[in-house]
């Protein structure tokens, strides 16, 4: 039996944060039927097709969904809405402002008519903005390109960051809420917003700047405080390192410069200091670092205690050795696909990637709703029957 076995959760999703903290619920085994658009889904499914010929973003967060897809617009679909609604024990919806409350998807008319549901309503800058709130402009309101990049420019994450801190929060919410229901019967509202979301993960650069204090400066792959730390050149490559403190400090000189007189330079007595002589000390260890290779820089890294890393990409990643042992394998419109266990849960079963309206027979027949109101649902474009 997983964690959330026998949960249904009626999903109203599209793109990244929503989609995210749904699929965490699927692979710990509640049932999510998640609503798309008929005829064209969820727009994420046509974001790219580099996963085999499906979407990199879908097949991400997908994974373990029936799919219904259904024009929300249609008279019909409210009256189908309330009853999946009235089946579900989760209401999760990241939908435009207002438009799950005008599906009659509120809080107030869902707790008046089910008391135990949990809503879960997902925005971009929480109740009462209606501000298209796309990740980078999320990333550029929270003060996170103020801090990330270079001197010269700001550079956004990589991933959609703002969507994976809503999405993240949005999970823990929903658990919580669960177990406060188990206790007391009662639903609960959950709501979270991107900027919300990734204002807490500002904290430091927030305390770091409060008072008005100067702000971290944008500092590329290195720190903004500490150093050294971050890449720095070898023969062959770069290596990635990082001190914490004047004893790693000690040890890095002797171990790894080879040069143990070198902690005690005034002009690196502690790492105020070095961090204001960064420039020079930066030339001291490239010195060093330029007769090794990667592999032998690290290998005095490592044997004096000091944090590095590799400046791996996404085809090293794929070959990690630490991820040996998490991949599974997932059934998707493509055919099988590779997948990553989640990291905390070891019960996790893969579900399939779904087909757009795979499932919109198979759920409505379970609404009770007639073969023959599908089938002309299916022709005038307001339901998409999938293949399966």
């Amino acid at each position: 039996m997983r964690p959330l076995d026998g949960i249904t959760v009626l999903a109203l999703e599209h793109a990244v944060a929503a989609p995210y903290c749904t699929r965490q619920l699927a692979d710990r085994g509640a049932r999510v039927i998640k609503l798309e658009r008929s005829g064209s889904g969820d727009f994420a499914r046509g974001y790219d097709s580099r996963a085999r010929g499906l979407s990199s973003h879908f097949v991400w967060i997908n994974r373990g969904k029936e799919s219904l897809a259904l024009d929300l617009k249609h008279p019909e679909a409210g009256p189908i809405l309330a009853a999946l609604a009235e089946k579900a024990d989760v209401v999760v919806q990241n939908l435009a402002p207002g438009a799950a409350a005008r599906l009659g998807l509120g809080w107030e008319a869902l707790h008046a008519r089910h008391p135990g549901l949990i809503l879960c309503d997902i925005s971009g800058y929480g109740p009462g903005s209606d501000r298209k709130a796309y990740d980078l402009l999320v990333q550029a309101e929270a003060g996170l390109l103020s801090i990330t990049g270079t001197p010269d420019a700001p550079v956004k994450a990589g991933i959609s960051i703002a969507d994976i801190a809503a999405g993240t929060f949005a999970l823990t919410g929903i658990l919580t809420a669960l177990i406060r229901r188990g206790r007391t019967g009662e639903g609960s509202h959950v709501e979270i917003s991107m900027l919300h979301a990734l204002a807490e993960w500002m904290g430091y650069p927030m305390y770091y700047a409060m008072d008005g204090a100067p702000p971290p400066p944008r500092a590329g792959a290195a720190h903004a405080t500490i150093f050294p730390y971050g890449p720095f050149r070898a023969a062959d490559g770069e290596v990635i390192l990082g001190l914490q403190n004047d004893r790693e400090w000690r040890a890095f000189c002797a171990g790894v410069l080879r040069a143990p007189d070198l902690a005690e330079d005034p002009r690196y007595r502690d790492n105020a200091a070095r961090a204001a002589n960064a420039d020079v000390l930066r030339a001291e260890i490239e010195g060093v670092f330029a007769d090794l290779t990667c592999d032998e820089a690290m290998a005095r890294l490592d044997a004096a205690g000091i944090g590095n890393a590799r400046l791996n990409d996404m085809a090293a990643l794929w070959a990690h050795p630490a991820l040996a042992g998490r991949w599974g394998e997932i059934d998707s419109p493509a055919g099988p696909l590779p997948a990553l266990r989640p990291p905390d849960a070891q019960e996790a079963e893969f579900g399939p990637i779904p087909a757009l309206g795979q499932h919109s027979r198979a759920i409505l027949k379970d609404l009770d709703v007639p073969d023959e109101r599908i089938e002309a649902l299916a022709r005038q474009g307001a339901l998409t029957l999938g293949a399966g």
